[in-house]
């Protein structure tokens, strides 16, 4: 089957916007941070830096797998490629799974900021919109889509720097502090945050800083991508450790009373208004209300292309193959993928946001264990050789990351209720992909194929 190849239109700036929006430093800050802080406390700062290091290893993992395959499908290319194609398919679904759910969770936190604005939002209804709106704009010329982005993502940076400045004009309390003796509220008192508590809160960090790797998805949409993404993956990391890392100390330092500060609904909105008033609250709030929408735009357009990718696979049902790897003759866009991505976060809404969140940040860890294993594999046989982009200190940065990641995902097996839950959500996905490979995918083959449509054996 013949596909219409996907536009180069970018260069390393304009991947870089559409990786920071995906990742999103300042709606992960306001919107899935005050989850990490709710489970571990002060500790979040330990939690926040023990995934800051895994996402350190898996940032050179992306870059060398990326720079060898530089492929729209993103993480299910690079692992079916290195590791096999059950493996690479299995992640396809968990990783698939964890952007439309990511989609989800972002645009559910909208409401909450531009609340202060317009009063008595809802939040699934102006999330529908926010999805809606996200992919009908996604249907235009990812370079247009990269100028937005852009332009969202300078508000998003700035927003995170007043936050910041709040916390550091004042400190408190040192960050070592904090770090040595972590603790959590237990009704009006703090008391020592338990060692599991920080393991758990790990598995909600990663997701944090999520989406570095999505430099990839744009590959194919991008000039001299094998020198490009790599350098596009690790800049967009880099970025992001210093706009979710530094407000956040800021924050915990500055904080007149902890214990308040850590029984409050929003942390960070609370924060605000409590150093810089409630003016500037409101005007922060709308400020993170666009950042959130600008991280809702990028991960639609980051599914779209991994469903344009199986579609090009032909990983599906053959009229499901035709319209996913439709590409817009004008925009270049693989259009009806991205309407297809946007219907499948609407329904990802009605699901309570508590659960997409353990889902997600579960589901990064084992697609991370894959990536782990390819790049070491790929080394092995040699499949990866001829990539521009090597990590450092191979083999055991890899290694190091894929032992971390097997302790996060054994401090969710550790805790009874949303971490296991989590666990289980992520093996049932797996296990669901598995089971539709081996009776739809094996029987019939399942081909593997780039952007000049080359094919590989799978």
């Amino acid at each position: 089957m013949q596909t219409a190849p996907l536009t180069r239109s970018m260069k390393l700036l304009g991947v870089l916007f559409l990786t920071l929006s995906a990742e999103t430093p300042a709606s992960s800050v306001f919107v899935i941070v005050p989850d990490v802080i709710s489970q571990a406390g002060t500790g979040a700062l330990i939690s926040m830096g023990f995934a800051g290091l895994i996402a350190l290893c898996m940032a050179q993992v992306y870059g060398e797998l990326s720079s060898a395959f530089p492929i729209a499908g993103g993480e299910y290319s690079l692992v079916g490629r290195t590791v096999g194609p059950m493996p690479g398919f299995i992640v396809m679904a968990l990783n698939l799974s964890n952007t439309l759910l990511g989609t989800a969770v972002l645009a559910l936190g909208v409401s909450e900021y531009f609340g202060a604005m317009i009063p008595g939002l809802q939040p699934i209804p102006v999330a529908l919109i926010v999805i809606i709106g996200s992919a009908l704009l996604g249907v235009l010329n990812v370079r247009t889509n990269a100028l937005v982005t852009g332009g969202f993502l300078l508000v998003e940076i700035l927003a995170v720097a007043v936050l910041a400045a709040l916390g550091l004009i004042h400190p408190l309390r040192s960050p070592l502090a904090l770090l040595m003796h972590p603790q959590t509220v237990n009704g009006l008192a703090l008391v020592s945050t338990p060692t599991a508590a920080l393991g758990l809160a790990v598995a909600v960090a990663i997701f944090a800083y999520d989406g570095y790797g999505g430099a990839v998805y744009f590959a194919e949409e991008t000039h001299e991508a094998p020198r490009r993404i790599g350098r596009a993956i690790v800049l967009a990391l880099l970025i992001t450790l210093v706009a979710e890392l530094v407000p956040l100390t800021a924050m915990l330092t500055g904080a007149p009373d902890l214990a308040r500060l850590l029984r409050a609904h929003a942390v960070f909105m609370s924060f605000i208004d409590n150093q810089g008033g409630h003016a500037l609250a409101v005007v922060m709030g709308v400020a993170i209300g666009f950042a959130i929408l600008n991280a809702v735009i990028a991960t639609v357009l980051l599914s779209a292309r991994q469903l344009y990718s199986t579609g090009r696979d032909e990983t599906w049902a053959a009229p499901v193959n035709r319209v996913l790897d439709r590409v817009h003759p004008r925009f270049g866009s693989p259009w009806a993928a991205t309407l297809f991505a946007g219907a499948l976060s609407c329904g990802l809404c009605f699901i309570p946001l508590r659960l997409l969140l353990i889902a997600t940040g579960t589901s990064v860890a084992v697609v991370y264990s894959f990536l782990c294993v390819g790049v070491i594999l790929g080394r092995a046989s040699g499949a990866t050789r001829h990539g521009l982009f090597r990590l450092w200190g191979f083999p055991m940065t890899p290694i190091v990351a894929l032992v971390a990641l097997v302790g996060v995902l054994w401090a969710d097996w550790l805790d009874p209720g949303d971490g296991r839950s989590g666990l289980f959500a992520a093996l049932a996905v797996a296990a669901l992909a598995a089971g539709y490979f081996l009776v739809a995918l094996r029987r019939r083959g399942w081909t593997l194929r780039g952007p000049e449509d080359e094919a590989s054996p799978g």
